[in-house]
């Protein structure tokens, strides 16, 4: 009968009764509230790290990758200046570089600047000679289309606009368009500045505010006329089927151009802007960081204060044969209940949100009354998300990661915790 009573049972390791005792101490009595606030709080902030983590690097991945699109939908990957003397060989440029393989358009290009004015406004922009087969192939303005037509664009005198710019001149397809050239006819009395009406052939828009407030598209065969380029053209402009390949691509177009010719990719185009980005998301991933790092601390001294406050507790449990390592699993499991339960469903609304992100600011921005993203500042009409597998799994194991970490102090720290003592000043 003794035998059996003094015999010692040994429990595995995270059975039920410290899952018990887990949530019995996650529920703390009124007395105890003090430190059941604490744990609220970690687990907001945890909650809340998590899922902003996971918003702004959704939102930063589809600011980039949404710029690039625009970006790349409308300049070449790789555009070809003439070196030693001018492109006036441009068609047979442009069709050998066509011909080189995983290259989807070579289009040639004659660029300059102007004011765009209509008896309602002005406005400076960049005026692009293309041709019109080249301009179809262009889907990001080909598709987006709003007004008029780019059918016959090379036999007419229209131009193509952009639906920011038609607001802001307060013109529609069809309307008149006159564009100044500080470039005109050389005269005795020096160059006089070239101005000449266009029709508005059609309105585009594709969604970068840049574009579509400062672009106009003409026939390649007026743009030179209207340039003084009667033979010549100021570039190609190169599309290739893998942008990030463009390195490979390089050699080949300069072998295919079959003349000296100097070259800049979209990567030296726009590598301050990327490189910006960049860095500005690296930043924010570091800052957003410490909230979740914070929250880890409140965790550790939620524990720690409820380590104190159950110190008898864990004598008595100690006395009727609770092994260190039960005791220390015990805190563990409320401990990392707390930043388990505090990730996922920081995930979920992490989630749900950046699924939601547009909505949710025409919301606040109807509600508030103010522009909260506007396409001036942030060259995008629409505010973009797109959530990367990779990164969000590398912000949930590390917010669990933390949480786990948080714990092993306090745990160890009531395993190690003297019955004795403890029974002693109760």
């Amino acid at each position: 009968m003794d035998g059996t009573m003094n015999e010692h049972v040994e429990t595995a390791p995270f059975s039920a009764y410290e899952w018990m005792l887990s949530g019995r101490y996650l529920r703390a009595r009124r007395r105890e509230g003090f430190i059941s606030v604490i744990a609220g709080f970690s687990f907001l902030g945890i909650m809340l790290g998590v899922a902003t983590l996971i918003i702004v690097m959704a939102v930063m991945n589809g600011f980039r990758k949404e710029l690039l699109d625009k970006i790349l939908g409308l300049n070449g990957h790789l555009l070809v200046q003439p070196l030693e003397s001018p492109l006036t060989d441009w068609k047979d440029v442009a069709d050998r570089i066509s011909q080189v393989q995983g290259i989807r358009l070579a289009a040639p290009v004659v660029d300059g600047q102007a004011l765009a004015s209509s008896p309602f406004n002005a406005s400076g922009v960049l005026v692009r000679g293309i041709r019109s087969d080249d301009l179809n192939n262009l889907t990001s303005i080909a598709k987006n289309v709003k007004q008029g037509t780019l059918d016959g664009f090379d036999s007419g005198q229209g131009v193509a606009i952009g639906r920011r710019l038609a607001d802001q001149l307060s013109l529609h397809a069809g309307d008149s368009l006159t564009l100044v050239s500080p470039k005109g006819a050389v005269t005795p009395m020096g160059m006089t500045p070239r101005i000449k009406p266009y029709k508005v052939a059609a309105v585009f828009e594709i969604g970068m505010s840049e574009y579509d407030s400062g672009m106009v598209f003409m026939p390649l065969s007026e743009a030179q006329g209207y340039f003084n380029r009667n033979s010549d053209v100021t570039a190609i402009e190169v599309f290739t089927t893998n942008p990030d390949r463009i390195d490979v691509f390089r050699k080949a177009v300069t072998e295919a151009a079959g003349r000296p010719v100097f070259l800049v990719d979209w990567r030296q185009r726009n590598s301050t802007f990327f490189n910006a980005l960049q860095i500005e998301r690296n930043v924010m991933f570091l800052i957003l960081m410490l909230i979740v790092l914070v929250a880890a601390l409140n965790i550790v001294s939620g524990l720690i204060m409820l380590v104190k406050d159950k110190g008898s507790d864990i004598a008595i449990l100690r006395t009727i044969g609770a092994t260190q390592g039960s005791i220390m699993r015990v805190f563990l499991i409320t401990g990392a209940s707390i930043g388990v339960v505090g990730t996922i469903v920081g995930f979920v609304v992490g989630t749900l949100i950046c699924l939601n992100i547009e909505s949710i600011r025409r919301f606040i921005s109807w509600l508030t009354n103010t522009e909260l993203f506007s396409p001036e500042l942030y060259f995008l009409s629409k505010l973009p998300a797109e959530m990367d597998f990779g990164e969000t799994f590398a912000v949930l194991l590390m917010a669990l990661t933390l949480s786990f970490l948080a714990t092993l102090y306090p745990s160890w720290r009531a395993a190690r915790l003297d019955p004795v003592d403890a029974l002693r000043y109760e």
